[in-house]
C-alpha cells in the first residue's frame, strides 16, 4: 500500500555508488510522487531508467534553489507530492536542499525523510577512528591559506573531523594537513561502494607517498577523516577553555560573549577562544 500523501516533500537518499543500496521504500516513493526535484536531472534520469521509473523532473541546484522555492511551494499547496534527490547520497549533506527544506518547513509544509546512503556515515563506519563524537566540515576552502586556517581552528578538538574532497585537490589537502598535524592519523575513503572502493590510512605524508607511488589512489571522490587531538597534545588552558566555553554556550551565552568571558578568566588570545566557541557551537556531534 502506498504511503504517499498529498502536499508532502520527501527527502530521498539515493545510492553513492552501488545501485543496490537504494532502499525499497525510496524506490517506491520515487515511483509514486508527482514530480522529483533533482540536483542534475540527467544524472537522476539514469537512475530512474535503471529502476524502470518514469516521473517528471525539475532541476534544483545551488544556482536556482532559491528561485525554485515558490514554484514547489505552490505545487505542494495544490496537493502535489514531491521528492527531493541529490546526485548521490542524502540531500543537504554538502548538497543542495537546505534553502528549500527551511522555507517549506517555515511555510508549514510537511517534509518527510527517506533515509539511506550517506558518504560520511558510510566512511566513519569502517575507518577505525572514534565515532562517539565527530565533526563534519564538508568541503574545506579551495585555497591553501584559508584551508590551513580552518584546519588549525579545530586542531585541539578531541573528536574525529570529517571532510569531503575532490580528486584534483586531495593532494593539496594532504599537504596542508601535514603542515598543521603531521603526526595525526588520517583515513581516506575513496570511491565508496563502487568497484574501486579503497580505504587508506596513515599520516598525511605517508598517504602522499602512496599516491606518488600509485596515481590511481588520487582518483575518485574522497571522504577524509582526521583523528582528533590526543589528551597529551592538548594544552591545559585549551582543555579548561573548552569546558568553560561549552558551559557558557549551554546556558545560551552568545559565541562572542562566551569568548570574551573566557579571555577574562583564563587569559590567552580572544580570537582563539572565539574560534573554539564557533567550533563548539556549529560542530555539535552528528550521529547516524
Amino acid at each position: 500500500m502506498s504511503d504517499i500523501k498529498e502536499g508532502v516533500l520527501y527527502v530521498v537518499a539515493t545510492p553513492i555508488g552501488n545501485l543496490e543500496d537504494l532502499s525499497v521504500r525510496a524506490g517506491r516513493v520515487l515511483a509514486e510522487v508527482d514530480a522529483i526535484a533533482a540536483e542534475d536531472t540527467r544524472h537522476t534520469q539514469r537512475l530512474l531508467r535503471h529502476l524502470g521509473i518514469e516521473r517528471p523532473l525539475v532541476s534544483l541546484h545551488e544556482h536556482n534553489e532559491s528561485a525554485r522555492v515558490e514554484q514547489l511551494l505552490t505545487r505542494l499547496r495544490a496537493g502535489a507530492s514531491l521528492a527531493l534527490v541529490s546526485d548521490a547520497g542524502t540531500p543537504l549533506i554538502s548538497d543542495p536542499g537546505f534553502v528549500l527544506v527551511r522555507e517549506l518547513r517555515q511555510a508549514g509544509c510537511r517534509v518527510v525523510p527517506i533515509p539511506g546512503a550517506c558518504a560520511l556515515i558510510t566512511a566513519l563506519s569502517v575507518a577505525g577512528l572514534p565515532t562517539d563524537r565527530f565533526t563534519f566540515e564538508g568541503f574545506l576552502p579551495a585555497k591553501s591559506g584559508p584551508r590551513q586556517r580552518q584546519l588549525e581552528a579545530g586542531i585541539a578538538r578531541p573528536e574525529t573531523r570529517v571532510f569531503y574532497e575532490s580528486p584534483h585537490r586531495i593532494r593539496d589537502l594532504l599537504v596542508d594537513i601535514d603542515q598543521v598535524a603531521a603526526s595525526r592519523q588520517v583515513v581516506l575513503a575513496r570511491e565508496l561502494t563502487k568497484t574501486f572502493e579503497t580505504l587508506l590510512d596513515g599520516t598525511a605524508s605517508e598517504l602522499l607517498a602512496q599516491m606518488e607511488a600509485d596515481s590511481d589512489q588520487a582518483r575518485g571522490e574522497f571522504v577524509v577523516m582526521l583523528a582528533g587531538a590526543p589528551a597529551d597534545e592538548r594544552d591545559a588552558d585549551e582543555v579548561a577553555a573548552e569546558t568553560l566555553l561549552q558551559a557558557l554556550l549551554d546556558e545560551g551565552v552568545p559565541v562572542k560573549s562566551a569568548a570574551a568571558v573566557t579571555t577574562r578568566m583564563l587569559g590567552g588570545r580572544r580570537k582563539q577562544w572565539y574560534q573554539m566557541a564557533l567550533a563548539l557551537k556549529s560542530g555539535a556531534p552528528d550521529h547516524a
